[in-house]
């Protein structure tokens, strides 16, 4: 049976020292580090939980935060609330970084969080497509023989949306942020913004390319319409709105359950993206700059996803094969 925890009293039921910390941090966050807003997002929440736990074991202010109280909260993140080693880890960053900062700025004596301990965490592999499932995904996408020739051929959406996710290794709110002015036509390439507003260069690859410009001659003028604040995206809903992160969601795991996939997702087509350039024999270092991921480390988790090539290299090159 599942075991049931104390909701988390609101924001403005802590103690004003507390909930003046945590708008301050919130802002430190936002204004000095840049941070994009779903990461804000997230602090937000384990921010939350943490000031509400620290509250319910009579802490009043930061000053009054021990190790064995942030020990508490951690161990009770596993044993009440269930969380996976990956979201506990998470949570431990949080406070790792919030004391960090109450204390470089003199707001606290000592930083109880030096006795906290980083888990080990188990890297867990991305799920991963093969080519032959990457194209039955991309054919997915069909005319729908029940809509009228009035109605936008939202097939043609959602293919050009597919095949820019794989070719590019967008994310999803990558896709739905994405500028008609982002869209370098005669470079083939895409000027996409990631995480933390940074900005790269993604090439887009001839059948997207391909794909795009039949959605932006065919079906995207016949979504836009004046008044929305869609006209400058490049993927559109229905009512002419710009594409939210959901709706991404939505349209993959749509057409990858007509193409017989379970499981599939966005972020499962920008793994299948990253491998099959590694395992095509792509360099970790080009591949981290088209994810625009910060640190290489976050990139080499696909290394161990398809080791087909790196067998095949061993057994042509090796002396004693």
């Amino acid at each position: 049976m599942p075991v049931r925890t104390k909701p988390a009293p609101r924001p403005d039921t802590l103690p004003p020292a507390l909930r003046r910390t945590r708008e301050t941090f919130l802002a430190y966050l936002r204004v000095e580090c840049g941070l994009s807003a779903n990461t804000l997002e997230a602090y937000g929440r384990d921010l939350r939980d943490l000031l509400a736990d620290l509250h319910r074991a009579g802490v009043q202010k930061a000053d009054d935060v021990t190790p064995r109280a942030l020990v508490a909260h951690v161990a009770s993140l596993s044993s009440d609330r269930r969380l996976a080693a990956s979201s506990v880890a998470r949570h431990l960053a949080t406070i790792k970084v919030l004391f960090r900062w109450l204390h470089a700025q003199g707001r606290i004596p000592e930083n109880p969080a030096d006795y906290l301990d980083q888990p080990m965490r188990w890297k867990r592999l991305p799920n991963v497509l093969s080519p032959k499932q990457v194209r039955a995904l991309l054919a997915a996408p069909r005319p729908d023989p029940e809509a009228g020739d009035e109605a936008p051929p939202l097939w043609v959406r959602d293919r050009a949306l597919l095949e820019l996710m794989y070719a590019s290794g967008l994310r999803a709110s990558e896709v739905g942020t994405l500028a008609l002015a982002d869209v370098v036509r005669d470079l083939g390439v895409l000027r996409v913004t990631g995480k933390g507003d940074k900005q790269r260069l993604v090439p887009m690859g001839v059948p997207a390319r391909e794909a795009l410009d039949r959605y932006l001659a065919d079906c995207r003028p016949r979504l836009a319409r004046e008044g929305t604040r869609g006209l400058g995206r490049v993927f559109l809903s229905r009512t002419g709105r710009p594409l939210e992160r959901v709706a991404v969601w939505q349209i993959v795991t749509r057409h990858a359950r007509a193409a017989g996939l379970e499981g599939v997702h966005p972020h499962v087509l920008r793994h299948s993206f990253a491998t099959h350039l590694l395992a095509g024999g792509a360099d970790l270092r080009t591949v981290q700059e088209l994810l625009g991921h910060a640190d290489v480390a976050t990139t080499q988790i696909y290394t161990h996803v398809d080791r087909s090539h790196l067998k095949d290299v061993h057994r042509r090159y090796h002396p004693r094969k």
